[in-house]
């Protein structure tokens, strides 16, 4: 079977110290069915073994971009710097540590150019920190507007692409006390598009274990300053929505397989 080239996808990508996973997310992307990508890997000034483990898969595969930051700038600027240099007409967005199963894009494109999407995202289980397998699946909602969006940041990074050529170039929020993807996806959507889910495992979202517990507080905090600097809600709208944000994350993150 050929599949169609429906036009080429810019995977972005910001690494810093992944050494113990870089290989896997570059080489996830490599087993893709749909072969028109570029992949766009921001080091973000790693003090481990990262570079070498890159600059030698991009001397097998042209497709692979590198660019090496020289000073730290978080994920978010690196992040930035990748979309800065993309030439695809989609953006997908897949970290160091994450993976993506083959026919990920072949799907998702597929499904976006179907029905003239703009904005798409899938469902994707987790992993363990060693690459174990749960049974733990998050399923998506069928489509979620801004108002949505805003009492459930549900929409997983490593499972989004967009249509650049539709929504034009995008970047994320600077601010280090905010949670830069999910700030993007609140500017989209906040001039009226949709996102719309593929409600197919189709991504692994690897779970480290390393203070899982000041993580969660740290990913509120960030939620929060969101709704604030990004969304430039009032205070009673932000309290507002952060009671639906944690209710629905308690829920997420209490649940069983």
């Amino acid at each position: 079977m050929v599949l169609r080239d429906l036009g080429k996808v810019s995977v972005i990508t910001p690494s810093y110290n992944s050494a113990n996973y870089i290989l896997e997310a570059i080489e996830s992307v490599q087993s893709q069915t749909y072969k028109n990508w570029e992949m766009i890997i921001v080091d973000d000034c790693s003090s481990d073994d990262s570079v070498n483990l890159i600059e030698g898969k991009q001397s097998e595969d042209e497709r692979i971009k590198f660019i090496k930051l020289t000073e730290n700038g978080g994920p978010a600027f690196a992040r930035n710097q990748a979309i800065l240099a993309a030439t695809g007409k989609y953006l997908a967005f897949l970290d160091s540590d994450d993976c993506w199963l083959s026919q990920k894009l072949e799907k998702q494109i597929s499904f976006m150019h179907k029905n003239d999407y703009s904005f798409s995202y899938t469902a994707y289980r987790i992993m363990q920190e060693e690459g174990e397998l749960t049974e733990t699946i998050f399923h998506m909602p069928r489509q979620i507007t801004y108002k949505d969006l805003l009492k459930n940041t549900a929409i997983g990074t490593l499972t989004v692409v967009l249509d650049q050529e539709k929504l034009g170039k995008v970047q994320m929020p600077l601010y280090r006390d905010c949670s830069e993807d999910y700030g993007l996806w609140m500017s989209i959507l906040s001039r009226g598009v949709t996102a719309f889910g593929l409600n197919e495992e189709l991504a692994l979202y690897r779970k480290c274990n390393e203070s899982l517990s000041s993580n969660k507080w740290k990913s509120a905090r960030k939620t929060w300053n969101t709704y604030r600097k990004v969304g430039r809600s009032n205070l009673p709208s932000t309290m507002w929505y952060f009671l639906n944000y944690s209710f629905r994350a308690m829920r997420k993150h209490t649940r069983t397989p």
